[in-house]
């Protein structure tokens, strides 16, 4: 370890320099050879460093934005190449340098972390063996080297022996009661922090090899903190349970308002801002415009949330804007769950209810019934058995109306087949297949 804290040694002196300045201030309210003075002066250099690296954080968020947005598509390739893990692979890593995306950016602030922890490692084990380094003296070194947080030296570790514990001032028993407890805060900080992001803020219905990463990460950090934490001193342990505290309040801070699409966190954040803008009829922050704006550009693509929350104001009657604020709309369209736009006041079209094989026979045999005796007489044709006669019913003689009407014969059935009989003729009744 001191072969690699050696290779960050050129930011020593800066971040030495920055201890000294914050324990001169410190030192004044609680004393300059406390642990609350040298304690809050490494925890003031987290908070510090973290607000150096927003920016990259900040870049961190998008990289991670741009990776769930190509899930879809390294779904289709998983799918295409699943016999084949080689092309899966090639594939993807297509994809990625065609997207300029990165599966690793999840792990940028911590590498860009490393220089800063190296130096104060460097500076911690400089101050346990009793020699200065960067800008702390022997003045400060001995005051140093007072310091203990909760009865533990700033520069103890938990494998330490008994002799060097005593030479720093205290007992082999805190030590190790106050690392144990440390390096089981460190590293169930770290787990929580990572849990967080993968059960609330990404889209777990597509499985991809970013998630099995993300998930690989959850437990993979906490196991090393807790075997590399043995060999930390207790002012590097303050320094890494500090900045675990920092990104998990962080990561809070944006799972709540700025959430992943399609993810649980994101449907909790359009419950609360449904809530919000149905009642003040507004959205309140830029922020909440962005997220509005964002949902609004996607059109047929929104996810089946987005959806959920263009339909509750559709209900209300307000209409998401283009420019992310929301207005009073007089026609309201609600949308399906393939994304297209229904009338709300217009009800669906209802399918026809199917009818029996015996109803469309009958119906079949009416129409052609009506067909039959609507159908215009030829004046010149002679009538036919089938055509209605001129004369009145009285005027009939009472046997022709009595007498049956004869059944065709065969030839004039085939007759009419061949189209020799005249006149208008019943329709075949609809064929029983």
């Amino acid at each position: 370890m001191d072969t690699i804290a050696s290779l960050f040694s050129f930011i020593t002196t800066p971040v030495s320099w920055v201890i000294v300045q914050f324990h001169s201030v410190y030192g004044k309210v609680f004393g300059p050879d406390t642990g609350w003075a040298w304690g809050l002066s490494i925890v003031s250099l987290v908070i510090l460093i973290r607000i150096c690296l927003i920016p990259l954080f900040v870049k961190q968020i998008k990289a991670t934005r741009a990776m769930q947005t190509l899930q879809p598509e390294m779904k289709k390739i998983q799918e295409r190449y699943k016999n084949d893990k080689q092309r899966q692979s090639e594939e993807m890593m297509k994809l990625y340098k065609e997207s300029g995306t990165n599966p690793l950016s999840s792990c940028l602030p911590i590498l860009a972390q490393s220089p800063f922890f190296f130096a104060l490692y460097h500076v911690l084990n400089g101050i346990a063996t009793g020699s200065t380094i960067g800008v702390i003296n022997d003045s400060l070194l001995a005051s140093a080297r007072k310091a203990h947080i909760f009865g533990a030296p700033l520069a103890a570790k938990f494998t330490d022996g008994s002799s060097k514990v005593e030479a720093l001032g205290a007992t082999l028993t805190d030590v190790r009661v106050v690392t144990a407890i440390m390096i089981v805060m460190m590293s169930a900080s770290q787990f929580y922090t990572q849990r967080q992001l993968m059960t609330k803020n990404v889209d777990t219905t597509v499985k991809t090899p970013f998630m099995q990463q993300q998930k690989m990460l959850m437990y993979v950090f906490p196991v090393m903190f807790a075997i590399f934490g043995i060999n930390f001193p207790v002012g590097v342990l303050v320094y890494w349970l500090t900045t675990n505290v920092w990104t998990m309040g962080q990561q809070m801070y944006v799972i709540r308002n700025n959430p992943t699409p399609g993810s649980k966190a994101q449907a909790a954040y359009l419950e609360r801002l449904t809530k919000h803008v149905t009642h003040h009829e507004k959205t309140r922050s830029r922020g909440e415009r962005a997220i509005v704006k964002a949902i609004v550009s996607k059109g047929r693509d929104r996810n089946e949330f987005e959806r959920k929350f263009i339909n509750s104001l559709t209900k209300v009657g307000l209409v998401a804007q283009a420019d992310g604020t929301v207005a009073k709309g007089e026609s309201a369209a609600l949308e399906t769950e393939d994304g297209t736009p229904t009338t709300a006041t217009t009800p669906r079209r209802q399918q026809p209810k199917r009818q029996t094989k015996a109803q469309r026979q009958s119906a079949a045999a009416k129409a052609a019934d009506d067909s039959a005796e609507n159908a215009p007489d030829d004046a010149d044709e002679p009538k036919t058995s089938l055509s209605k006669s001129d004369e009145p019913e009285d005027a009939k003689p009472a046997t022709a109306a009595k007498k049956p009407a004869p059944k065709p014969a065969g030839g004039t059935r085939s007759k009419a087949q061949s189209g020799q009989r005249k006149g208008p003729q019943r329709p075949k009744s609809p064929s029983k297949k």
